[in-house]
């Protein structure tokens, strides 16, 4: 809240009060999560929750919630495992959180799911917008990569909806919202400089869509050498990842700390059979600290394909 985490204090009590009733009801641990977060901003009365799909949205724990306005920006081929094989099935499960007379802005149009969204806003008769259509962006973030510009178009279109309502939202207050979304928020792993020498960048760029922009970024560098420290989960389509990586490279694969992450041999052998060499290691901080010793000052050095890999080293 405010850009400040929620005491550890609170985390304690939340657990301990709830123990029980988690324990007998099986919850994931991002389920707990969302149950610890709503409880602390109804406590602390918040004025308005900025709320992330976990996965997904139609069974999602997040959609519990009566938005004021739903966003959902491009999709990829990502969680296929759960959410399905085809992006139109995927749109589907994302178009779950349009709610009944809620305005939904779409961040990119894509011609071949666009009638999913609109089909559903319209049988719940909810306004649609989609913001690359409407929105023209010239304004600049603290964050890094190139992205970012889908991203603020699409934030854009959400604050000049919610001020066509009751909320007073200014326009200097949008433009130093952006030049400080990581001091207002502490938003981290969104091209993250971790050093300069070799210069070292980690991004959760984790599907087809956004490893694409972000490894052009990479690849429009200045370097001697390029060294990728990747692990990714195991509900990932590698098939459509791999080739956007360059083959020369030097690649460290490891495995997130997590039941969900994909082995880092396996995920080897299938970058080897594309012609992406390199070795596997027990851990991240073991992949990133080879990474380190191999490099000179003038290489750059990656890490992401997961969330949870971007994690460990932040």
């Amino acid at each position: 809240i405010n850009g400040g985490n929620i005491p550890e204090a609170d985390v304690v009590e939340f657990v301990s009060s709830n123990k029980q009733y988690f324990e007998d009801n099986n919850f994931s641990f991002f389920e707990m999560t969302v149950g610890m977060a709503f409880d602390y901003f109804n406590n602390q009365k918040v004025d308005i929750a900025i709320v992330e799909v976990g996965m997904g949205g139609r069974l999602d724990s997040t959609n519990i919630i009566d938005p004021e306005i739903s966003v959902i920006t491009n999709i990829g081929m990502d969680h296929t495992k759960f959410l399905g094989n085809t992006l139109r099935e995927i749109a589907t499960e994302k178009a779950g959180i349009i709610k009944k007379g809620k305005t939904v802005v779409i961040g990119e149009t894509q011609s071949e799911i666009a009638d999913i969204f609109i089909d559903k806003a319209t049988s719940l008769k909810s306004a649609i917008i989609f913001a690359d259509q409407k929105i023209t962006n010239n304004y600049t973030t603290d964050l890094r990569g190139s992205y970012q510009k889908i991203n603020i178009q699409t934030a854009l279109c959400v604050v000049y909806e919610l001020q066509k309502s009751k909320w007073n939202i200014f326009q200097d207050s949008i433009i130093q919202g952006l030049s400080k979304v990581q001091i207002n928020t502490g938003l981290s792993g969104r091209w993250t400089v971790l050093n300069q020498s070799p210069l070292t960048i980690c991004d959760t760029a984790h599907n087809k869509e956004g490893l694409t922009i972000v490894l052009n970024d990479v690849q429009s560098l200045n370097y001697s050498k390029l060294h990728f420290v990747i692990g990714f989960v195991n509900d990932k389509d590698l098939s459509s990842v791999i080739g956007l990586f360059p083959e020369n490279a030097n690649y460290y694969f490891c495995k997130p700390n997590i039941p969900r992450g994909l082995d880092a041999a396996d995920l080897k052998i299938l970058f080897e059979s594309k012609l992406r060499f390199g070795n596997s290691y027990s851990s991240v901080g073991e992949a990133l600290n080879s990474a380190k010793s191999n490099s000179k000052g003038t290489d750059v050095i990656y890490i992401g394909g997961s969330t949870f890999v971007v994690a460990e080293v932040l």
